[in-house]
Formats: C-alpha cells, sequence, structure tokens
C-alpha cells in the first residue's frame, strides 16, 4: 500500500474499502485543508475485523519467543527507515512540531524495544501448598484478542504503547484510531506492521465513528481487554459497557496536574520546566501542567520570570524548526478554552500574557490571581493556557493540588529533594516528578492515573500483566484423603 494514501481499513492482512455509507474527513489542523477521505467501517467490517483477530491469536501465541522477537526485530528496523515519514504524518495530522514528534516518536521506539522482550518474560511461578503431596503451579497466557482505542493527541506513540506489548504478549488486535488521526493512530501502524512481516490477522485497524462502531467496538463479545487513551467522560462509558460484558479495561483517562513550586526552589529552572510541562504541543497532553501552584515567597518573581519566558515562544507552522506552539486539533478546541478563559477573567483572574487566537493557533495564555474554583483551574484545559495559583504554605499548596478529581502526573520543586519526595507522597496522583515537569514518559516504568484518571498501569512489567492472565494448576503427588 502506498505510504501516501490511506484510505482503506486492514483487515486480516488486506486493505479493504470500509463498508459504511459514512466517511471520515482527514483536515490538516494548521492548513485546514484536507488530507485524506477514507470510507468509514460498520459493524459489518467490525466483525470481520475480531473474528480474524481471533482466528489468528492462537496461532500467534503458539509461536516461539525468539521468532515472535524477530517479528519486533523487523518492526524497529522498519518504524527507523521510515521515521521521516512517521515524523511528517504527526506533522500534519496531529499538528505535531517538529520537537513535539521527535519526542513521540523516540517514545514510540522505546515501547517496541521494551515490547521485544516480553515473549521471554512470560514467567510463571511453583507455589508450595498446605495439602501434602501436592505443588501449585501458575502459568502466565495471553488474554486473546485485545481492543485498542487510540487518541489523537500523541496518537503514533499512545496507540503503539498498547499494540505493541499486546502484541508481543501472544494477543492479537484489532484497532480503532480517533477520527481525527486514522493514520498515525491505526492505518500508518498497520501499514509498519505489515512491512516487518507480521501474519495477517495479528494486527488489524478499523476506522469508524464512534456514533457507528465504538460502543460494539467494546461489546462485542471477541475482545477480553479494551484499552483506550482519551477523555475521562468517554473512558467512563467505556467502562461501563465493559463491566456489563465481563470485560477488563486499561484506561489513560483526562489529568489536572499541578506543579507545585516550593518556597526554596530554583525559580529559573522551575520556570524552564513549567514552560515546557505546559506549552509542549500546545497542552494537548494529559501529563501536561494545568496549575501552577507557587508559594507566596517566590511568587512575584516567578510570575515575572514565566512572563518573559512564555513571551520567547515561537508561534505558528508546525513543519518550521523554531515552531514551539502550534494548531489546536480543531476549532471546537479554541472555541472550549476561550469560555474557559473568558469566564476565570470574568471571576477576578488577570490575563498576564497572551489569549489571542487565529484560525486553530491559540497563543500561549498565562492568568494570574487565579483560584482552584475557576474554570481554567478546575477543567482540563487540554490547551496553551495555564493558572498561576499562590499558596502561603507548603500545606496549602498540597491541599490545592489534591483538590481535583484527576490524579494523573504532576511536579514539586524544591533544592531539597527529600523535602520534594516528601511532598510528592502526599499528592494523590499515579505519576509525580521532584525537580522535573510531568510530562514523562518512559517504557520500562509503571504509567498511569488515581482518581478520574484512569485504570490499570502501562509499561514494563505492568504492561505485561495488564495484557496477560494466569492460571492456577494444583498437582498432586500421588492421592490425597478426603473426609467423604
Amino acid at each position: 500500500m502506498s505510504p501516501q494514501t490511506y484510505f482503506k481499513q486492514y483487515i486480516n492482512g488486506e486493505w479493504k474499502p470500509g463498508s459504511s455509507e459514512k466517511q471520515i474527513e482527514n483536515i490538516n489542523p494548521y492548513t485546514e485543508q484536507p488530507i485524506t477521505t477514507i470510507p468509514s467501517a460498520n459493524e459489518d467490517d467490525l466483525n470481520e475485523a475480531y473474528r480474524s483477530a481471533e482466528q489468528a491469536q492462537k496461532d500467534w501465541a503458539e509461536l516461539l519467543p525468539a521468532k515472535k522477537q524477530a517479528y519486533f526485530d523487523s518492526l524497529l528496523s522498519v518504524v527507523k527507515e521510515r521515521k521521516d515519514e512517521i515524523i511528517d504524518w504527526l506533522v500534519k495530522e496531529a499538528g505535531s512540531t517538529l520537537v513535539k514528534a521527535e519526542v513521540e516518536y523516540q517514545a514510540a521506539v522505546s515501547i517496541i524495544k521494551e515490547s521485544s522482550s516480553f515473549p521471554t518474560r512470560m514467567s510463571g511461578e511453583i507455589l508450595p501448598s498446605n495439602t501434602p503431596g501436592k505443588e501449585n503451579r501458575v502459568y502466565r497466557y495471553p488474554k486473546g484478542v485485545i481492543g485498542v482505542i487510540g487518541p489523537w493527541n500523541f496518537p503514533f506513540h499512545l496507540a503503539m504503547r498498547s499494540i505493541a506489548p499486546a502484541i508481543a504478549t501472544g494477543n492479537t488486535v484489532v484497532a480503532k484510531p480517533a477520527s481525527e488521526s486514522p493514520v498515525t493512530a491505526g492505518l500508518l501502524i498497520a501499514d509498519l506492521f505489515e512491512a516487518a512481516g507480521f501474519p495477517a490477522g495479528v494486527l488489524n485497524v478499523v476506522v469508524g465513528r464512534g456514533s457507528e462502531i465504538g460502543d460494539a467496538f467494546v461489546t462485542h463479545p471477541v475482545p477480553k481487554l479494551i484499552s483506550f487513551t482519551g477523555s475521562t467522560e468517554v473512558g467512563s462509558h467505556i467502562g461501563e459497557l465493559a463491566g456489563k460484558h465481563i470485560k477488563d479495561t486499561a484506561l489513560e483517562l483526562g489529568g489536572n496536574n499541578a506543579m507545585i513550586v516550593l518556597d526554596d526552589a530554583d525559580v529559573e529552572k522551575a520556570v524552564e520546566a513549567a514552560a515546557f510541562g505546559r506549552f509542549l504541543h500546545q497542552g494537548e497532553i494529559c501529563m501536561s501542567i494545568n496549575r501552577l501552584i507557587v508559594h507566596e515567597q517566590i511568587h512575584d518573581q516567578f510570575v515575572e520570570a514565566f512572563k518573559e519566558k512564555v513571551e520567547t515562544l515561537k508561534v505558528g507552522d508546525p513543519s518550521e524548526k523554531e515552531t514551539t506552539v502550534g494548531p489546536l486539533i480543531n476549532h471546537g478546541a479554541i472555541e472550549r478554552i476561550q469560555e474557559d478563559l473568558q469566564a476565570s477573567l470574568d471571576r477576578g483572574a488577570t490575563l498576564l500574557t497572551g489569549g489571542d487566537s487565529e484560525g486553530n493557533i491559540m497563543h500561549p495564555t498565562v492568568l494570574t490571581n487565579v483560584t482552584n474554583d475557576m474554570p481554567i483551574a478546575s477543567n482540563e484545559v487540554f490547551g496553551p493556557v495555564i493558572g498561576i495559583i499562590k499558596a502561603s504554605s507548603e500545606k496549602e499548596a498540597i491541599t490545592v493540588a489534591n483538590d481535583t478529581s484527576y490524579g494523573l502526573s504532576g511536579s514539586v520543586f524544591t533544592t531539597d529533594v527529600h523535602r520534594g519526595v516528601e511532598t510528592a507522597k502526599q499528592i494523590n496522583t499515579g505519576m509525580i516528578h521532584v525537580n522535573d515537569q510531568s510530562v514523562n514518559d518512559e517504557a520500562h516504568v509503571a504509567f498511569g492515573g488515581e482518581k478520574s484518571s484512569g485504570l490499570g498501569r502501562f509499561g514494563g512489567e505492568w504492561a505485561l500483566d495488564k495484557f496477560t492472565t494466569v492460571k492456577w494448576i494444583g498437582v498432586m503427588n500421588g492421592y490425597r484423603k478426603f473426609p467423604f
């Protein structure tokens, strides 16, 4: 298949048009021009994809570990050979700046490398028994078929983060990319797996609207686990559907991440970290810093330095090397953020810098005099706007940071590392970083959130555990006596 003409579904090793009468327009968020038009999948296509994955799964699971790893070695080679193409698609489809696209590409490569070790890490255990002459064996198996719903913000990496480990542990996959990024979250990945020689049916990709195949994707009888990265609202609905059908889920959802800057922090370093942690990919990252909570003793110094830093960030065409802040995914995002911005200003926040927008571009925007109940602080902004909250003490900063329904990532800045760790322990979040910003993802480390930010963990042994199941086989050496 030509890598420049992604307009078909990928089912059982074949590229075929979607059977729905509806279409998905793939739009470049910067130029707002169409990239391609894709005939959507319907439930018949979805069923074919799931049945193909089910049929392929047993043979794939029984393949020797070394042979599975050879496929992943080939995949890694293909991904490296086609790096420029992957970067180009991330720029034109997801509005990624070149810096963000490079970060995303490297993260995906790390996931593939980590996943390639999984076939030889499918370990079990032998445990003692309280029954004389018996031993307890625990065997590990793949779950079967995994359904993966990919997002639009870090589409290539976050789809690969589930697809690669699921397949490496002996499962097969049906992926449904976000309609805003059907290529980078699905069709491009299928093309790479096909080029690497993976057997037909191991990975299938269906592109369709949630309104047409979304619920069926979750409730279909074949998949044993649904992996979803996206909004808390959609994730909650997926969890509800999966629960009704006794399916497992891996959910990485929204965030309202706080960066606490304590009174002894290195202000210059904290400002640099805050700018990266908020404005990388225009703030369209679930791990982005959503609130800056700054101790009153250094608040004014921080605000002045942060304003100066933010005003140096270049805004515009994401394909230009110097651009830091590119387009939001669509104009609806601009309208939503402007509403929260205006509502916060109406409630007493002060506009420090920014606030303007043209097309899908919004200039980096900073508010001061923000309180935790203002929309710009209480909502997940998912854009290049941030509020600064003044805290009178470390205790107050911790209270404010925890005053949210989310718990994904976070940050603490202080020159006393022990103090930073003790503060981090008190933040109710799945991940938090001392003297670093909140956007971190390492393929071998547990990644995931608490509260409304999701269920389960990705990365390393946690991903291996999530995409597998265990079976207890008790073995008697001889025969036991029973009381009747």
